[in-house]
Order: structure tokens, then C-alpha cells, then sequence
């Protein structure tokens, strides 16, 4: 079986059990990238019912968030649900920029809130699809097929394996293991590399967002502290989002200060060097500065 086969496979199994514990239609994640596209043109093949849901994470490219509005105009002329949903945070609507000062830190590798708050709030009680592989990374390697979100690590086992099997009997099981309401995830194209990936976009002509003509090779929030080096790049092309990233340190240092808090840089744009990794600042802070918060 090739690897798209595979991968429609998995939706088709993931779309059942989401009908069947959820009586709601299996949903597809979409964040404006590369995976996403791939992933929505599996799901038109797949013949399933199907929505699609974006998380606005408030700092995507401008690109990327045309790209989204277009793809989600042309669903829903096909009827096809779609949903832009707005961050929040304690119950109120957020962004990247005030959630820095909430925080009393910027994001880190180590530390990412952004992750959480803006893109992994959505879509609760609902089995969603995402576009996780396993060449992304190495901590993705862990990832499996399908998922339980909030599982301890033999729940994980159990539901990997029952998923695996083909017969109606495990999938009984399974619903019965998954019967809590929980978030639970498939992840269809999880063995595709990144050549599997640009080789289906230009085989099946699909649209994708203009930055990879631009000599991009991710797209997602501007200056995401794992992207390292690149984060260079995007703030050249994109100097508004280092202006809002320097004035939202800035009135972090000015909370952390309202609250007691250590600081070793004078002012915002301080913060946005040491966030650069730049070896240059003095009297930088480290991360374990700020694990108290």
C-alpha cells in the first residue's frame, strides 16, 4: 500500500470512530503550511465527512493568514464547515503580545506557552487530524498514528494497538477504552518525508501559501524561537512583528518589575537580542531564571 493510500486509510478508520464516539465528523487541523495542504487534498479523497479548523495564533505572516481565508472561502462554497477560532486566555480573547507579559517571560524552547494558549486549545472533546511527522524532529519520532490526548503512557500503548488491528472486535475495544471524552488525534501522514511531501504538492498542483516561493521553507508564527537562525530572516521581511515582539518584552519587564520580579535588561529590546541568542548582551538571564514562573 503506498503512502497516500495509507494515509487516507487512517482518515477513513479516525472518521468511523469520531461518527461513532463523538456523532461528529472527524475534523481537519489547518494551519495555512505545506502539511495542511496535503493533508486537506487527502481528506477531499477520502470521501468522509469531514470540517476544518484553524487556531489564529496572531503571529502568522500576513501570507500565511491570506492563504488560509482563500482555501477556507473556496470549502465552504463546497459546504464544507470551517472555523477560524480566536485565542483566549483565563477566559478572555488574547495574542502573542499580550500573553508575553502575562507570562513574565518570552517563549522559549523550553518554556512554550505560545504552543499551548494559541494553537492547542481547540477543538475539545472532538477527534481532530493533524499534520505531525515523524523526519519534523526528533521528539516527534515518539509520535504514534493514533493518539489519546491526556493518556498515561500504557493507555498510549493499549490504544496504539488496537488501532493497528483491522478487525471489528478491536475497534469495539478501543471505543470502550476511549469512552472518557477526551481529545483524541490521528495523525495520517506521519511516516511521509519531506520530499513525499513537495513531490505530492507538485504532482497534484495544489495551491500553497506564498512564502515557499519566497524561499521559505516553513510557515507558521513569525520569530518561533524553534526555527533558531531563520527567525533572521523573518524579521527582516517582516520588521512590524520585531516591533511588537521588543514592545511586548518591554511591558513585560514593566509587570515583572509591578511584581518584584529580577530583571537583568534595561529595557525591551534588550530582551529581543538575549531572545535572539545574541552572545553580545551582558548580564543576560537563563532560562532557570525563569522557572519560578
Amino acid at each position: 500500500m503506498d503512502k497516500e493510500q495509507k494515509a487516507i486509510e487512517r482518515i477513513k478508520t479516525a472518521s468511523d470512530m469520531s461518527l461513532h464516539h463523538y456523532k461528529k465528523p472527524l475534523v481537519c487541523t489547518y494551519s495555512g503550511g505545506k502539511d495542511s495542504d496535503v493533508m486537506l487534498e487527502l481528506f477531499k479523497r477520502s470521501g468522509i465527512p469531514f470540517e476544518v479548523h484553524n487556531s489564529h495564533t496572531t503571529a502568522d505572516a500576513p501570507q500565511t493568514v491570506r492563504h488560509i481565508r482563500e482555501v477556507f472561502q473556496r470549502l465552504e462554497l463546497d459546504d464544507i464547515k470551517c472555523e477560524i477560532e480566536k485565542p483566549t486566555y483565563q477566559g478572555v480573547r488574547t495574542s502573542m503580545w499580550r500573553l508575553i507579559p502575562k507570562k513574565l517571560m518570552p517563549p522559549t524552547r523550553l518554556v512554550r506557552y505560545c504552543c499551548s494558549v494559541l494553537k492547542e486549545t481547540g477543538c475539545a472533546n472532538r477527534y481532530i487530524a493533524t499534520g505531525v511527522r515523524w523526519d519534523e524532529s526528533t521528539q516527534r519520532g515518539t509520535r504514534t498514528e493514533f493518539e489519546k490526548i491526556g493518556h498515561t503512557k500504557a493507555d498510549k500503548e493499549a490504544f496504539t494497538t488496537l488501532m493497528l488491528m483491522n478487525d471489528n472486535d478491536s475497534r469495539r475495544r478501543m471505543t470502550e477504552l476511549c469512552m472518557q471524552k477526551n481529545k483524541m488525534v490521528v495523525n495520517p501522514i506521519i511516516d511521509w518525508t519531506h520530499s513525499d511531501i513537495w513531490e505530492f504538492i507538485n504532482s497534484e498542483h495544489i495551491e500553497t501559501c506564498e512564502l515557499y516561493q519566497c524561499g521559505y521553507d516553513r510557515v507558521g508564527c513569525i520569530g518561533c524561537p524553534l526555527v533558531s537562525k531563520k527567525r533572521y530572516k523573518e524579521f527582516a521581511d517582516f520588521p512590524e512583528y520585531k516591533k511588537l515582539y521588543i514592545h511586548a518584552f518591554g511591558r513585560m519587564l514593566e509587570e515583572r518589575k509591578r511584581r518584584g520580579k529580577e530583571s537583568k535588561w534595561k529595557d525591551g529590546y534588550e530582551v529581543f537580542l538575549w531572545w535572539m541568542e545574541d552572545d553580545n548582551i551582558p548580564g543576560q538571564m537563563t532560562i532557570d531564571d525563569f522557572l519560578e514562573v
